[in-house]
């Protein structure tokens, strides 16, 4: 017994080592990108490695929030998680419970389903489909073509399959039809899955660019993170933020506000997952298990 407690006990300090180390990795360059963004120049040019800001400078993130651009694209990155995470969530939901009833049809439906899970069209058939639908240059055209994510709808159909037989029959002899069990029933029975997809529709609307840069031609339509590609990847600070960096004398380095966008850009997503914590657990474990 000494034996195997003692092996137990350093298979715990073990994972204890390993866990704070990969923490640590996952802490790190937030911490770097949290000094850099405030420091001045000459302290990101003479220090190799900038965990903590030795002069405490702002310019980097006046400069940004001058930027009529950055602002606007602030917008309509949140425009778009929000509104696509409602109709993600609408969609998701309504066709999951739909297919967890007995209904005719429902095996060909899932196969369909699971077989776009595994395939997909392709990305010149789907620009094809978002042109010939008219939302080129729409923000619809960054929400729609990924309304319902398979696998989430398949997951959160568990979820419902779980839910009492029992109270869907009470509610039947209750004389309550379909949309009505959907809404006051499974919908606030359903919250935990709903917190969960919720957060993973969120933060894939967030940090989406790829779609942005295909349909998106107007520069004042660009989300965040194309705003952000283009002064982190592109390099083009002032390109990306309209030129609002030649009406300074003494504009911030390049380094500080690449540093300060991604700040920016990352923390309010970061700020959501704290409200959503306690159910973001339990709503993925209950859809993904069938007893």
């Amino acid at each position: 017994m000494k034996d195997l407690s003692r092996s137990a006990r350093l298979a715990s300090g073990l994972n204890t080592v390993v866990l704070m180390l990969i923490a640590l990795s996952m802490v790190f360059p937030f911490v770097y990108i949290f000094a850099v963004s405030f420091s001045s120049l000459k302290d990101v040019i003479q220090s190799d490695l900038l965990l903590w800001p030795k002069e405490w400078v702002t310019d980097a993130y006046q400069y940004i929030l001058s930027s009529d651009a950055f602002i606007r694209s602030f917008g309509v990155t949140v425009t778009i998680t929000v509104i696509g995470t409602l109709v993600n969530i609408l969609f998701t939901s309504t066709m999951a419970y739909g297919l967890s009833r007995p209904i005719r049809g429902q095996r060909v439906m899932l196969f369909l389903v699971v077989f776009t899970l595994l395939f997909n069209a392709g990305m010149i058939p789907t620009y094809m489909v978002v042109k010939a639908t008219g939302l080129i240059d729409s923000l619809w055209s960054l929400i729609l073509p990924i309304a319902i994510n398979p696998f989430n709808l398949i997951v959160m159909r568990q979820f419902f399959l779980h839910i009492p037989e029992e109270l869907h029959e009470a509610a039947i002899i209750d004389g309550a039809n379909h949309l009505q069990i959907f809404s006051r029933i499974m919908l606030p029975l359903s919250k935990p899955a709903i917190a969960a997809f919720s957060l993973f529709y969120a933060v894939l609307h967030w940090n989406s660019y790829f779609h942005a840069i295909l349909y998106i031609n107007d520069p004042a339509k660009w989300p965040l993170q194309v705003v952000l590609r283009q002064i982190v990847i592109v390099d083009e600070p002032d390109a990306a933020l309209g030129g609002a960096q030649r009406m300074l004398e003494n504009p911030p380095p390049p380094e500080t506000v690449q540093m300060a966008a991604i700040l920016l850009a990352t923390l309010p997503i970061l700020l959501v997952y704290p409200f959503l914590q306690k159910y973001f657990v339990k709503g993925v474990m209950l859809g993904s298990v069938k007893e």
